[in-house]
């Protein structure tokens, strides 16, 4: 099979955050790294290409700084990498990110796109099931074990209540990866070395402008929540108390 891997490059977990002057997003003096669900998905790429032989292909829509991510893919097995590369695109919502990437896969053919179930910087989930409406194919989401068959691939899916759903879906089809389906992998020494000498395709923002619109999500601010402690005293017998209680939690918190 050919496999493309979605990969985003996201902030460290245990990044110190700080906002930049306007407000709308974070600074960029941070560390950076690989989206962990985007990790597992390159790693079922990696498994299905071992089983089934193929290539697997990883893509970015990102900075320049964004090439670290497709780096350590090619360590780990990737046999290329595409990086759409504009500052732009690290404020660029969902449906123009889908866009971009789309535009820059147009004169390729894959048998299955693999991404992470969602960005763990946005956490909106989105970018997969676009890109899929965007190319036509038929997807499927929290994806937890991909087994190839005779005309396609059976896929399950987990749902809620720890439920879980078998599906047959047709190849081309694209599926968003939950984590946990696997056990990562590290890039070994050879494949680190290897890395610097496989190709990296590099796509402008020119190159797919057209196909992009204004964004429809736009974040007009971000802020820290600021801490408050308040301590009310209820006073009066236990029964009064009570009382005064259930009304604040009816009337002024609205939980009940």
């Amino acid at each position: 099979m050919k496999i493309l891997v979605c990969i985003k490059q996201v902030p460290q977990k245990d990044a110190p955050l700080k906002l930049n002057a306007s407000g709308t997003w974070i600074q960029e003096d941070v560390s950076w790294e690989v989206n962990e669900p985007d990790a597992y998905a390159l790693e079922e790429a990696l498994r299905q290409k071992e089983q089934h032989g193929g290539e697997v292909v990883a893509i970015t829509a990102g900075p320049a700084r964004a090439q670290q991510v497709l780096r350590e893919a090619l360590a780990k097995g990737a046999d290329r990498a595409i990086h759409v590369e504009d500052d732009a695109f690290a404020t660029m919502d969902a449906v123009n990110t889908a866009r971009a990437l789309a535009a820059a896969l147009a004169d390729e053919s894959f048998d299955l796109i693999v991404t992470g179930l969602q960005s763990d910087d946005s956490g909106a989930a989105q970018t997969g099931v676009l890109l899929a409406g965007l190319l036509g194919w038929p997807h499927a989401t929290i994806i937890i074990g991909i087994e190839k068959t005779a005309s396609g691939v059976r896929v399950k899916r987990e749902l809620e209540a720890g439920n879980y759903q078998h599906i047959d879906m047709p190849l081309p089809c694209l599926l968003t990866i939950q984590s946990g389906i696997n056990k990562l992998r590290y890039a070994s020494l050879l494949g680190i070395k290897q890395a610097k000498n496989k190709p990296v395709r590099k796509v402008t923002l020119a190159e797919v402008q057209e196909k992009l619109g204004k964004n429809l999500l736009v974040i007009e601010r971000l802020y820290v929540p600021v801490k408050q402690k308040k301590t009310v005293m209820l006073d009066g017998t236990a029964a009064e108390q009570a009382k005064k209680l259930a009304e604040m939690l009816r009337n002024d918190l609205r939980v009940l």
